[in-house]
């Protein structure tokens, strides 16, 4: 395992235990934004592994996972709506919880 394979698996552990900290408070917001960080860092360890290189940013990511990954791509396509919303608008509990059971989805899938 490389460095940036390391780094990219250590900030999803971060988000993803501090998106749990903030569900259980009931902070939905932080925990929206948590939980896709935490995907969004899995999305760039499986390009990372598969590809050799990290995306440079959202755009990049998601014309990877769809050209390549679709499996991937349509879950994270489907996520990253709340987390635009989760700038201007209350998240509910709902919406939270569907980003952290795909954050567990993709853990699996991706091996970490």
């Amino acid at each position: 395992m490389n460095e940036k394979e390391s780094i990219l698996i250590e900030n999803f552990n971060e988000y993803y235990t501090q998106g749990l900290n903030a569900f259980k408070k009931g902070k939905y917001n932080t925990a929206t934004t948590l939980f896709f960080k935490a995907i969004a860092s899995l999305c760039d360890l499986l390009i990372l592994r598969k590809e050799g290189h990290m995306p440079s940013s959202h755009t990049a990511r998601f014309r990877i996972l769809e050209e390549k990954y679709y499996e991937v791509y349509k879950i994270a396509d489907r996520d990253f709506p709340f987390y635009q919303d989760s700038y201007t608008h209350r998240m509910d509990k709902e919406s939270a919880e569907l980003l952290k059971e795909d954050a567990e989805k993709l853990k699996k899938t991706i091996g970490v």
